[in-house]
């Protein structure tokens, strides 16, 4: 019998899985249901094994995702015992600042944070509420990205509103905080003496954000309120002029809706090369459009990198992770040469592993005290 944990990443239209053993983390499946909603497909494999693919009923749901990849588990298990599942969450506001075991009070807790994070939460809930109609009497716990970031000083949370609107919820969260957190612990681990020191971490994907980090810790961070604020991503928009917001309703006579599906689904690398938001597509196109949405990207990375450095009182260590941080190597040395008035630092390149986060998390709920896998360990890393 081989205790597990399952973590599940729930999007608009996909559903990614993994399933560690719990002792040691090694990854024994992985894998994703895409296209949610239209011709959806069960992709996935065992560790070791070849691939396996499999078409789902037209427009199945996020319970008909995960009921697949569940049942492949069953087919393929070599005497499997789930303890746990673990779903990432998008936003868990102020009070949750640690992963937590799912309640009814923590779910109507997290439906009342949908409007700050409405193109990801909903998901994220979705796959709580198939997992806990189909998986059976195992616990589930929310990990969140926000927690990272809880406990930044009030010069980094506030916005330059009346207080009031703090209070209320008008803040800065900051996002992509399991991918921070486990660059923190693989600095600890592997390189501790800029773990100590000032860290600037890029997170760059189709989503993107950076976060100053000392001592393991987040200080700032690009991302506020939402998801789409700071750098430019693949389809989101990143930082606009909120008087640019106020004329497309106003001037244009943009709904709210209409706003919302251009700067969440139509801006970014998308909007300005009109081709793609994938950096790969970009590079090998060549056209003035692409090379433009490159280097506007490249440039608002590097300015966010210097005003993190401002935030950390300087910079000893530059840290690459996510699809594009991971392997656009020209987009890195854009970036890089761009911030080369910040003077000497080292430069690293860290593989994301938000999942094997999440399974920590999760074996911390479910076993408190237990041994805590290193790195090095964690997931064949």
């Amino acid at each position: 019998m081989i205790p597990t944990i399952l973590t599940l990443n729930a999007g608009s239209s996909s559903l990614k899985f993994r399933v560690f053993a719990r002792d040691g983390l090694a990854l024994l499946a992985r894998g994703a249901v895409s296209r949610i909603g239209g011709a959806a497909e069960l992709t996935a494999t065992l560790t070791g094994a070849p691939q396996t693919r499999r078409a789902l009923p037209p427009g199945a749901d996020h319970a008909a995702a995960l009921q697949a990849l569940l049942d492949f588990i069953d087919a393929h298990d070599d005497g499997w015992h789930m303890q746990a599942v673990a779903h990432r969450i998008v936003h868990g506001g102020t009070e949750y600042d640690r992963a937590t075991l799912v309640t009814p009070q923590v779910l109507e807790d997290l439906r009342a944070l949908i409007p700050l994070a409405p193109l990801h939460q909903p998901h994220g809930l979705a796959a709580i509420a198939a997992s806990r109609r189909l998986v059976g009497d195992v616990p589930d716990v929310v990990c969140f990205d926000t927690a990272f970031h809880v406990g930044r000083d009030p010069l980094f949370t506030h916005f330059a509103l009346p207080p009031e609107y703090h209070d209320r919820g008008v803040r800065r969260y900051g996002f992509h905080g399991l991918s921070y957190q486990w660059l923190s612990q693989v600095l600890a681990e592997q390189h501790p003496d800029l773990h100590r020191g000032r860290v600037v971490a890029a997170h760059l994907g189709n989503g993107a954000s950076l976060c100053a980090m000392r001592a393991g810790r987040s200080v700032d961070t690009t991302m506020g309120m939402t998801a789409v604020d700071g750098v430019p991503m693949g389809t989101r928009s990143g930082a606009v002029d909120p008087g640019a917001i106020l004329l497309l309703q106003r001037s244009f006579g943009m709904a709210p809706e209409e706003i919302e599906d251009l700067i969440y689904n139509r801006s970014g690398l998308m909007g300005l090369s009109g081709r793609s938001n994938d950096v790969a597509a970009l590079l090998a196109d060549g056209t003035e459009a692409s090379r433009f949405a490159l280097d506007f990207f490249a440039m608002k990375c590097a300015q966010a990198a210097a005003a993190l450095a401002v935030s950390l009182g300087g910079i000893d260590a530059m840290v690459f992770t996510g699809g594009i941080g991971e392997n656009a190597t020209p987009v890195r040395a854009a970036i890089l040469r761009r911030m080369a008035p910040l003077g000497r630092f080292r430069t690293l390149v860290i593989p994301a592993n938000e999942e094997c986060m999440m399974a920590q998390q999760a074996i911390a709920l479910i076993e408190p005290g237990g041994p805590k896998p290193t790195a090095a360990q964690c997931c064949g890393t």
